[in-house]
């Protein structure tokens, strides 16, 4: 396999990542409020850096894995592998490089995960046999969902997700899912639940698993102190694996399925890629035919460690599902791993129907459906009190508040931060809180920090009536019922939902599923039941669904489950205006909402099951599909095209931008044997009006003249030339873009002088809008002679937000690592784009700094 010699070459050790360090080891850092001031992402300190080096590390070794070996024998080519390992070792520690080794990878990616000392990373890179470095990225803890008891009596109706997806026909066919097992991995599962299984072992629904890392682990900073015991402490789990295989209260997509789970987070805290890495392997030698991970690392490349086991996963026979991420409000390219991996199945959200609320009442008039606030006080089941309107309740508006005492404060949502909120009304005597939503539907909220006051949400429908109801003495009543409160959002896209597409242009996500205001199973401890949003909640419906397809078709190959879902998506409309007749852009939704219950009864599919056009650079392009019908009819399809919504190039935002793809047919109408296929070619010519780097699709439709359902392909694609678009632009920062500093602080360009045995060091800052395909360092005199390269990195992602930076620091030593004489020098910083093609000068941007003086 071509490769390339090392992800992060040479200065390595001149990369320190500053707070909640973003992937491939290079530092971020916040541009600040004002010129001069930075800040570090992930914190609210002004006064300057605060450096963190980062010491895990994935070390990828030359060989590729077991899963790429080809046709070798399994336990001659493992020992290869094993040698290989000890051979690092040995070198590593010849060279005099301290480390604890985390994790050694042989079947589905070749290589260790180490702790490492910083400083030492340099000699680590050219260490004989390692191939590539990145860093061991941070799963943050997961959310916890909001307790909710069912209401007695509770019927399927009552969670709409499973009817939404077709789920609920194909379990009335006697499809449940029976014989297929479904690996987890995530937080646990509460094995004891009474809806999984109430057991743990052979014979019960969750048959087997293990805890890979131990209650008491907290990702980085902690080691994993494995128990085997993967019973789940945090909740996050035991809601995805209801959703996958629940049947009790709540029924599940595949009800009949196993599970095994694989725990690789403590009661609290996060968790760290190489853990998932090693789920993934041990899900593999369990023999699971589905793996779902409700979990990723935004701003991915496929190649990174998570999604490459990804896709040798899949490789091996194994369905991978997993969540696209909850980055929507990032903008493009912002697709984790290992849901970036190139076969995996990356899931979108989409809202719920109805939600499960709790009941309130006022008299003579409709119920209002209400969430419970995280980290507050549940309003009482009992009593009753008159409401009052205060507005938003923010400080500019406590003139509303006058009058509040022993009333319910109904308040909308927005304008000011929570806490603010509900300050100002427990102040005034309110004895409870409802605030409504600004946008249509119900939702979740949680605050970080408990405050003990009764509160909750409603949707913008109930608080508009009962703002108007408070301009007249209304009592609101507290009651023990509930209310499937209908989700004005219902259908349409999750607004958390990441968009793509993959830093290649791959299409991402592959397909969407409910995952806004799912209930779901919780652990007893928690209550045993409520509701959580997230692509991690889709993810699981995308698992179950194929636990349902492999037990109608069980001779399915992993390969072939994703293209047979997507060829059966139905497309989403635009979230910002459903009744528009625009389908959300397809980088965000994929094929559209899985609908299982079609993906089993066709008798025909379509491969390719996606079409990714990448750069279309102003010429049209023809692609075939190719119709297989397994039915005893010939079929006559007639194909048709939908555009759906474009956007603009800009990344840090999702703009919908004007222009459709033009889309033409041959044959206009295709004619398929009855046991035979036949080729149907479909030219895409780029949306005119559309401006260069925005992104368009939509989906080729082939509709059976007998009316029975159609099945889709989804196309997405690049107006115009990627490589032109601007990846380090000028204008990121008052001074340019890329910079130099003396520190983390924003200057106007100029020279700088540096004392390396002081401590001090030139500072390279910059902000990349698109991922790359290769950033490089060199060192020259000022008078132009090279030095060499000080650095290379490989796949590296966009900046996650347009008030971040990167930033390199060059401590005056040359390519070797030594120090430098005094005198004047310049670093030279390249970027290669995405696409890009090595020996071509255009598809590279080149900075050069000012000088650089070095004094010892």
């Amino acid at each position: 396999m071509n490769r390339p010699r090392s992800l992060l070459l040479r200065t390595i050790c001149l990369m320190i990542i500053a707070g909640m360090a973003t992937a491939a080891g290079f530092a971020v850092i916040q541009r600040g409020d004002r010129d001069g001031t930075p800040l570090i992402q992930g914190t609210d300190r002004r006064a300057g850096p605060l450096p963190e080096s980062s010491s895990l590390w994935f070390v990828e070794l030359s060989s590729p894995p077991l899963s790429e070996a080809g046709p070798v024998s399994d336990s001659k080519y493992l020992t290869k592998l094993h040698q290989e390992k000890q051979d690092f070792r040995a070198a590593a520690h010849k060279r005099g490089i301290r480390f604890t080794e985390r994790y050694a990878f042989d079947q589905l990616w070749n290589g260790l995960s180490l702790e490492v000392d910083p400083r030492q990373l340099l000699e680590l890179s050219t260490t004989p046999g390692v191939a590539a470095l990145y860093p061991v990225l941070v799963v943050e803890e997961p959310e916890r969902a909001l307790p909710m008891e069912p209401s007695s009596g509770a019927t399927l109706d009552l969670f709409t997700a499973i009817t939404m997806t077709g789920a609920s026909q194909v379990q009335e066919m006697g499809i449940t899912g029976a014989g297929v097992t479904v690996g987890i991995i995530d937080t646990g599962v509460d094995y004891m639940h009474p809806d999984l299984g109430a057991g743990f072992g052979p014979g019960f629904k969750v048959e087997g698993g293990t805890d890979l890392v131990g209650d008491l682990y907290i990702g980085p900073g902690s080691f994993p102190s494995p128990d085997g015991d993967p019973r789940d402490c945090n909740g996050h789990g035991t809601h995805v694996s209801g959703i996958v295989a629940a049947n009790g209260v709540v029924k599940g997509v595949a009800p009949g399925a196993h599970l095994r789970a694989y725990k690789i987070f403590g009661c609290f805290g996060g968790s760290t890629a190489d853990v998932i890495v090693a789920a993934m392997e041990a899900a593999l030698n369990d023999g699971v035919r589905i793996v779902n991970l409700s979990l990723g690392n935004p701003f991915q490349w496929p190649r990174y460690p998570t999604g490459r086991a990804a896709d040798n996963l899949v490789n091996r026979g194994v369905v991978v599902v997993a969540s696209a991420g909850n980055s929507g409000s990032s903008g493009l390219f912002s697709i984790g791993a290992p849901a970036a991996g190139r076969k995996a199945i990356a899931v979108a959200s989409v809202e719920n129907l109805k939600v499960h609320s709790h009941a309130a009442q006022v008299p003579g008039g409709p119920t209002i459906g209400y969430l419970p606030i995280r980290n507050m006080l549940s309003p009482p089941l009992l009593g009753s009190a008159l409401i009052k309107d205060v507005g938003r309740a923010c400080n500019n508006e406590r003139a509303l508040l006058v009058g509040l005492q022993g009333k319910i404060a109904i308040m909308q949502r927005g304008r000011c931060g929570m806490q603010e909120k509900i300050f100002n009304v427990r102040g005034a005597g309110a004895v409870a809180a409802l605030m409504y939503n600004d946008s249509p539907g119900i939702f979740l909220l949680g605050l970080q920090q408990p405050i003990p006051f009764p509160a909750a949400t409603m949707s913008l429908e109930d608080g508009a009536y009962l703002s108007a109801r408070a301009r007249f003495p209304t009592m609101l009543s507290w009651t023990t019922g509930f209310v499937e409160e209908a989700n004005a959002a219902g259908g349409t896209t999750s607004v958390f939902s990441s968009y793509g597409s993959g830093p290649e242009l791959d299409l991402k996500p592959d397909i969407a599923a409910p995952g806004g205001l799912i209930y779901s199973t919780l652990p007893l401890v928690q209550g045993g039941y409520g509701i959580f949003s997230g692509t991690s909640m889709s993810s699981p419906h995308v698992a179950g669904t194929a636990a349902l397809l492999l037990e109608a078709k069980p001779n399915t190959p992993a390969q072939s489950v994703r293209d047979i879902l997507q060829n059966s998506g139905v497309p989403r409309p635009w979230y910002l205006n459903p009744i528009s007749g625009l389908p959300e852009p397809i980088l965000r939704q994929g094929a559209g909402m899985v609908d299982i219950f079609t993906a089993i009864q066709s008798p025909w599919r379509i491969t390719p099951a996606k079409i990714a056009l990448g750069e279309m650079e102003g010429r049209p392009q023809t692609r075939t599909l190719v119709v297989q019908n397994q039915g005893s009819t010939p079929l006559e399809l007639h194909p048709t095209h939908l555009a759906a919504a474009s956007t603009g190039k800009f990344p840090f935002e999702a703009a919908i931008a004007p222009g459709l793809a033009e889309v033409s047919f041959s044959p206009a109408i295709l004619r398929v044997p009855a046991g035979g296929s036949a080729s149907l070619d479909v030219t895409f010519a780029e949306p005119p009006e559309l401006e260069e780097g925005g992104q368009f699709g939509g989906f080729v439709i082939l509709s059976p003249a007998d009316g029975s359902r159609p099945l889709r392909v989804p196309y997405l694609g690049m107006k115009g030339d990627y490589q032109h678009l601007v990846a380090m632009d000028p204008a990121a920062s008052p001074y340019g873009n890329p910079l130099l500093s003396d520190d983390l602080y924003f200057r106007p360009p100029g020279p700088l002088a540096i004392h390396p045995d002081n401590g001090s060091a030139a500072w390279v800052l910059f902000q990349l809008q698109y991922p790359v395909r290769r950033v490089r360092l060199n060192l020259f005199e000022a008078g132009g002679k090279s030095l060499g390269r000080l650095s290379e990195t490989w796949y590296f992602p966009r900046n996650s937000d347009q008030e971040f930076f990167y930033f390199l620091i060059w401590s005056g030593k040359d390519p070797d690592g030594n120090p430098v004489p005094n005198g004047d020098y310049v670093l030279k910083l390249s970027v290669e784009k995405a696409l890009g093609q090595d020996d071509n000068p255009d598809h590279w941007e080149n900075w050069t700094s000012s000088v650089v003086t070095v004094e010892r």
